[in-house]
């Protein structure tokens, strides 16, 4: 079945994990006839949480698709994850959709995930719209979770939608637009009288009234002039509000019960807006602006909104046409790469189920499987218009981890499972720590990677451990030293000498430096490159614990040869001996990495993250204020402290806060603490005595 552009609404159900977001989709889905009965979250059996981590956990961990048609009219619902681990999920929905069904709890009210999906839907210029889910239950306070919503998301809150209770205990319904309450028996709608709930109707119905009237002068005229609006005027003035972000409308009702879903799909279909009029700004070649409009007719632009890793079935890109129609066999360009991509069969996805279809249409959802080159965020169109479309932007994983292997020889396989998943999940990062030897992934918290490591064994048959990874420490030295290196050795034939005077001193940067200022021909020329080989080689290990030296400043002073002894292997040897006796002496000093930490925080929760900092020994060097009503602290905290700082953050600020390091420098790490890095690096083996010769 094709839809026109003007009978589609793509929407992003976003909210807190545990708000309803799924069970409210599998409702829907039931509701408009397309599935036989109602699976449950708790069984495992919905439609969107598919994977077998999301029935295992009982909890969404990717987004998903899941049309809903009704009346005409198909509604393609993305199911995002609530957990904050698994955030990518709205950052990938949000690009595909128009509007956001933001799912608030009656029973737990406004909380951060409601108002983190409300803020990026605004930061996105999505409409919003608010659904109150669990309002049959006994302890569901719709008009506190309303004043609430208005402290946190603003005026435009306007209630459509509000239970009310029959005096047997009944739940009904109150349609503000009719002024009509329903109650529902087994799914179905049932008129019933108003219940009186006192003066709060009078004063429910002059909101939305006043708030309607702010869309069109006209209006304004009309309310002023004490004149009630039309049912239609009253719809028209919603739907324009909603779009230009000045109204947004708060339906309620009971996913499980199957209550109030009718008005809400017909108002998601009345209030919020189509792909049809929303025109999409990409950028050609040049970098000039052009207006992409959303007609079958133009030339094809679709994005690729989010990208599955099958083992079996490949790649899977589900795409957004913005414009034009995929077809089977189309041969498109990505922006990205320039590459040409040939379409396979489309596809439409109602979560794990794929049926072929004719196309993909201008404004619709669907997915393509094998495409070679695409992944996540990228533009693919008609090579006559060439065009792209703003990347996405993904939250930065801030948890790190160190693999560990648990069988022998799977350290090649894990890099292209890890590849695979990275495919998937833009917020996991993953690379090859040369220095350490190990392979550390990020993620954004320890449910995420808890979850990659279970995808690795499940998916690819990879089974990986996790630990702290090793911390890249330095070596240097304080004061100046010189040391005498004399290498000898007498073995039939010819035998091996060489004899370097060298003076060890600190000096500034990251790296080891050589000079030389022999007089008068101690050391010929031909060996000073062997001199200055022989102390880098001893410089890549520290005498402490092993690490590399930096800050060190080597000259070659004075020595001695023999014509026919002497060879390069003879002063390298010697240089290293210079070394080894002159760095005890040198007062070595063990260096850490310092990083630059910027976390974005409430400022309620400022006070406590400053002296955690603190207890971290970082330093505090000032704060600024940031988007979203966040501070910025801005801090300097060893590396070595910041091992658990995101849970730490998430668990202060509710999931509100977040941060980034980078790497600032090295600095001396306290003397307290030098003796259990060298027992660690004894450990590891980084002071084997046998480099010695």
């Amino acid at each position: 079945m094709k839809y026109a552009s003007n009978n589609i609404r793509n929407i992003l159900i976003a909210g807190h994990a545990g708000s309803g977001k799924t069970t409210l989709t599998e409702a829907l889905v039931y509701f408009s006839g397309a599935a036989e009965r109602m699976g449950r979250v708790e069984d495992g059996t919905t439609i969107s949480d598919f994977d077998p981590e999301e029935a295992k956990r009982k909890a969404s961990l990717s987004a998903s698709v899941v049309p809903v048609e009704y009346e005409g009219i198909k509604y393609n619902l993305i199911d995002a994850p609530g957990l904050f681990d698994f955030e990518a999920g709205e950052y990938e929905g949000i690009r595909a959709a128009e509007s956001v069904l933001v799912c608030v709890s009656g029973r737990s009210g406004v909380t951060v995930g409601a108002e983190k999906a409300f803020q990026l839907a605004r930061k996105n210029g999505k409409a919003t719209m608010v659904f109150v889910s669990k309002c049959d239950l006994e302890n569901a306070n719709y008009f506190k979770i309303l004043e609430d919503m208005k402290i946190k998301f603003g005026a435009t809150v306007c209630p459509c939608v509000v239970p009310a209770k029959l005096d047997d205990g009944t739940p009904v319904y109150i349609n503000l637009f009719s002024q009509k309450a329903f109650k529902y028996e087994g799914g179905r709608q049932v008129q019933v009288d108003l219940p009186d709930i006192g003066h709060r109707f009078q004063g429910l119905i002059e909101a939305m009234s006043e708030a309607i009237a702010e869309t069109d002068d006209e209006l304004m005229e009309k309310f002023f002039g004490g004149e009630a609006f039309t049912t239609e005027e009253i719809v028209e003035g919603m739907r324009k509000g909603v779009k230009d972000g000045l109204i947004t409308p708060v339906f309620c009702g009971s996913a499980v019960n199957q209550q109030a879903l009718d008005m809400l799909l017909y108002n998601m279909h009345k209030l919020l807006p189509s792909p049809e009029h929303n025109a999409v700004l990409a950028e050609k070649a040049n970098g000039e602006p052009v207006e992409l409009t959303c007609s079958e007719a133009a030339p094809t632009v679709a994005y690729v909104f989010k990208t599955v890793a099958d083992p079996f079935v490949g790649k899977l890109s589900y795409l957004r046409v913005v414009s034009g129609k995929i077809t089977a066999g189309a041969s498109l360009i990505n922006a990205r790469t320039g590459e040409t991509e040939k379409m396979g069969k489309p596809l439409t996805v109602l979560g794990k189920k794929q049926t072929e279809a004719e196309s993909i249409g201008a404004g619709d959802i669907g997915a393509v499987a094998k495409l070679v080159s695409a992944k996540t965020g990228d533009t693919l169109c008609d090579p006559s218009r060439v065009v792209k479309l703003p990347a996405p932007v993904f939250p930065k994983p801030s948890l790190f981890m160190a693999v560990t292997v648990a069988k022998k020889g799977d350290e090649g396989k894990i890099s292209s499972a890890l590849a695979r998943l990275m495919e998937e999940d833009p917020t996991l990062s993953y690379l090859n720590n040369a220095e350490t030897h190990q392979q550390i992934i990020g993620g954004l918290g320890e449910q995420h990677l808890d979850v990659v490591k279970a995808k690795l064994k499940n998916k690819f048959g990879v089974e990986i451990g996790l630990e702290a990874p090793r911390i890249a420490y330095r070596e240097s030295i304080r004061k100046a030293c010189q040391k005498q290196g004399r290498h000898k050795k007498q073995t039939g034939g010819h035998g091996q000498f060489g004899d370097v005077v060298i003076n060890f001193e600190p000096c500034d940067g990251e790296q080891v430096v050589f000079e030389e200022k022999v007089f008068g021909g101690s050391v010929p020329k031909n060996f000073f490159p062997a001199v200055e080989k022989g102390v880098r080689l001893a410089a890549e290990k520290g005498v402490l614990a092993g690490y590399p030296v930096v800050g060190l400043k080597a000259t070659l002073l004075d020595g001695s040869y023999h014509p026919v002894d002497s060879s390069e292997m003879a002063f390298i040897m010697a240089a290293k001996l210079a070394y080894k006796a002159a760095m005890p002496e040198a007062g070595p000093v063990i260096l850490e990495p310092i990083h630059t930490l910027k976390a974005h925080v409430p400022n309620d929760n400022t006070g406590d993250i400053m002296g955690d900092v603190t207890k971290r020994r970082g330093r505090v060097l000032g704060m600024e204020p940031d988007e979203d009503g966040l501070q910025t602290i801005i801090a300097e905290v060893p590396l070595a402290e910041l091992a658990n700082f995101t849970t730490f953050i998430r668990q202060t600020t509710q999931g509100r806060g977040w941060f980034t390091t980078e790497f600032a420098r090295y600095e001396i790490l306290p003397e307290m603490l030098v003796p259990a890095v060298v027992e660690q690096a004894r450990k590891l083996g980084n002071l084997d005595e046998s480099a010695d010769d």
